[in-house]
């Protein structure tokens, strides 16, 4: 059965209008989105008056230990302290008059001027503070930098001034509107070795290779401190500092600088959803109270991640992640933020109660108006200070106007992370046998997202590969990567892993709504999932690192599938694939397993058959066309069964019985196989 149907990737630019005005479905809820905007505008205002939010966030600033005219200056935020004392190597980490705070206002902020003398470059320290029956040492909340203990373990904040400061060599860097292709990253497991890896081995190792490979975006994991390694980064407890096991800022820097200098946006995952639990470490009780960052009731404890959940009901709360927001683009130049676990800020359940099957699951009540307030005010102020800054939500309710402008009503998002589709791909692989794949249910799939927004599709993220899960590959092959990647091997199992790796990324990359995600070493295949060192595993990083020289070893299998997904990746800087809205599906037939559709001027094909192959099989389309990637070309792993210099034309099918015969494209498509092509420039129709 041939039919032409045209689906529209709905990219609208909402700055002109309101959001909801593109989905009938939300007009019972106007009155609710207008009065969560109303929020959002009236706090705006109190916090900023008439000026920009981001003069109110300046804590960063105020806050923590800095110069001042030679003389050091500390300040700290603890309303219920009653003394605090700095301590430290400086002092034999003794409670000394000397080096005892002063509370400065009723606020609660208190503040200590040393001599020059009194501190240095490279001093531990910490803060005693106390409260009424009790106290505690405390890392500042504002530090910029920490030290563990090796043998200990404990962490301690660490004076970080150098003699001279970082001077960056690429100061005004703009990535343009190209649309985001992303390499997600872990600094400390990017080596191969069995260590933790750094900031320097990165910017000298691996940013080569992402340069090499395409992308354009880097987003990096686990640079806030954490206590725990094992924790990939998502148990914060330091919210300004960049986390030490990787090395000094100045070596961060060094990283962003050098990828700018490549043309490569750098995004961090910001974790502003919750807080590790640690007291010495975090901010759970800093002065005594539960109360001064985070919920009190039985909201306080996230019940899935064993972590305290913030207060955005609080401005001193909101003061602090904004600054937040601010540290990070200001000081390291970063060029936005993946921002984590956002449906989990925006449900009183963290969204684990709920389906939402239906519209009324996002205005029932049961919403953080206060936390969409606050990413309300994230974004607004990012985009002021970096206009070009990325924003993205990790948030899998499909909130309506997440990703929408605010000044249409949205909380200003620039993409949502679609958090379905490697489940998708998971549900698929796992429990449908190939030929039983409908192509309908596929696009479906790939293609849907609200109509205000883009979002950033992807096969896996680190998310599908952590310990007790398989990444894709692994699910298809299984025991055979251990003995079945050398070049000279096949089987039935091998084969169909490495060539469904290929079509999978190509067809969740050429239907993304605006962006694309890849998990570093899940480009090539990598093998094995990811744990990170812990007493389970007696402390290994045999899973905590990346095999790379299985790329270049050319006696295996990884490098095709490293080559085929380079070419994919230049589809988007050759002919901007990711920002064209249309994805127009031409041919569809389930039986068969082939889907075909359009998106600028290239030609998807995909035969997604396990054994069947057709010749001259009829795509509906009128042209010339030119091959530009093959999926089963040698060069990517493939049988080399198509000929890749042929131009292809379009014909009619000649019959008496029908006048006006549509033009179809005549070829031939093995099994699992895909095809792109590229239309050529026809001036006559007579040319076909």
């Amino acid at each position: 059965m041939y039919f032409y149907i045209k689906i529209i990737s709905h990219r609208l630019n909402m700055t002109s209008g309101k959001f909801y005005t593109s989905d009938p479905w939300l007009k019972p809820f106007v009155e609710a989105i207008e009065g969560r905007y109303n929020k959002c505008r009236q706090k705006e205002k109190e916090l900023a008056g008439n000026g920009k939010l981001a003069s109110f966030a300046l804590g960063h600033l105020y806050y923590g230990l800095r110069r001042n005219n030679d003389n050091w200056i500390f300040r700290e935020w603890a309303p219920n302290a009653t003394k605090i004392f700095l301590t430290g190597t400086f002092n034999n980490w003794k409670e000394q008059p000397a080096y005892e705070m002063s509370r400065v206002n009723k606020h609660g902020d208190w503040e200590i001027v040393l001599p020059p003398y009194s501190l240095k470059h490279g001093d531990l320290y910490k803060l005693s503070v106390h409260w009424k029956g009790g106290k505690g040492e405390r890392i500042p909340s504002y530090a910029t930098l920490l030290f563990q203990d090796d043998m200990t373990k404990i962490f301690s904040a660490r004076i970080w001034s150098p003699d001279e400061s970082y001077i960056w060599k690429t100061e005004d860097f703009s990535p343009g509107t190209n649309a985001p292709v992303i390499y997600e990253a872990h600094i400390g497991m990017a080596t191969e070795e069995y260590r933790t890896g750094t900031y320097r081995e990165f910017t000298r190792d691996v940013i080569p290779y992402i340069v090499e490979a395409g992308y354009n975006t880097i987003q990096l994991m686990a640079v806030q401190e954490h206590p725990f390694y094992g924790s990939f980064g998502y148990h914060v407890s330091s919210f300004f500092a960049a986390s030490s096991r990787f090395g000094c800022p100045e070596d961060l820097k060094e990283l962003i600088d050098t990828a700018h200098a490549s043309g490569l946006r750098v995004i961090m995952d910001l974790v502003h959803s919750h807080s590790v639990k640690n007291l010495n470490e975090g901010l759970g009780l800093f002065d005594g109270t539960p109360g001064q960052y985070f919920h009190t009731n039985e909201r306080r404890n996230h019940v899935a991640w064993d972590s305290l959940c913030f207060d955005y009901g609080k401005d001193n709360v909101i003061h602090f992640l904004l600054s937040n927001c601010r540290y990070w683009i200001e000081e390291y130049k970063f060029d936005g933020f993946r921002f984590d676990g956002v449906t989990s800020m925006i449900y009183y359940d963290h969204g684990l109660g709920k389906n939402f099957t239906q519209y009324g699951d996002y205005f029932d009540g049961g919403q953080d108006v206060d936390a969409l307030v606050y990413l309300y005010l994230a974004n607004k102020m990012i985009h002021e200070l970096k206009p070009h800054a990325l924003t993205i939500a990790e948030e899998m309710s499909g909130m309506p106007g997440i990703a929408a402008d605010t000044a249409g009503r949205g909380y200003g998002f620039d993409y949502r992370l679609s958090m379905g589709v490697p489940d998708f791909w998971i549900k698929l692989v796992k429990e449908i046998s190939d030929e039983n794949w409908e192509m309908g249910y596929i696009m479906h799939e790939l293609s849907q997202h609200r109509p205000e927004e883009k979002v950033i599709s992807y096969c896996e993220s680190h998310d599908q590969a952590l310990v007790g899960d398989k990444t894709l590959i692994f699910r298809m092959i299984d025991s055979e990567m251990y003995t079945g990647m050398t070049r000279s091997y096949h089987s039935p199992i091998l084969d169909r892993g490495i060539a469904l790796h290929k079509m999978i990324r190509l067809i969740t990359f050429s239907t993304a709504g605006g962006g694309y995600l890849n998990f570093m070493g899940n480009e090539f295949g990598h093998p094995e999932w990811i744990d990170f060192p812990r007493e389970g595993n007696n402390w290994s990083y045999q899973y905590a690192r990346r095999q790379w020289h299985l790329v270049e070893d050319q006696s295996l299998k990884y490098g095709f599938l490293a080559a085929f997904d380079k070419e994919m990746v230049k589809l988007q800087s050759g002919f901007r694939i990711l920002e064209e809205p249309y994805i127009s599906k031409i041919y569809e037939n389930s039986s068969d397993k082939v889907i075909a559709f359009t998106r600028g001027e290239l030609l998807f094909v995909f035969n997604f058959h396990p054994v069947k192959s057709f010749t001259d099989y009829g795509i509906p389309i009128q042209g010339k066309f030119r091959v530009l990637i093959d999926s089963d070309d040698p060069l990517f792993g493939g049988f080399n069964r198509i000929d890749r210099n042929t131009l292809y034309i379009s014909m009619k099918k000649t019959s008496r019985q029908t006048i006006n015969m549509p033009y179809y494209l005549y070829l031939y498509l093995p099994s699992r196989t895909a095809l792109v092509f590229k239309k050529e420039t026809v001036k006559r129709v007579s040319d076909l």
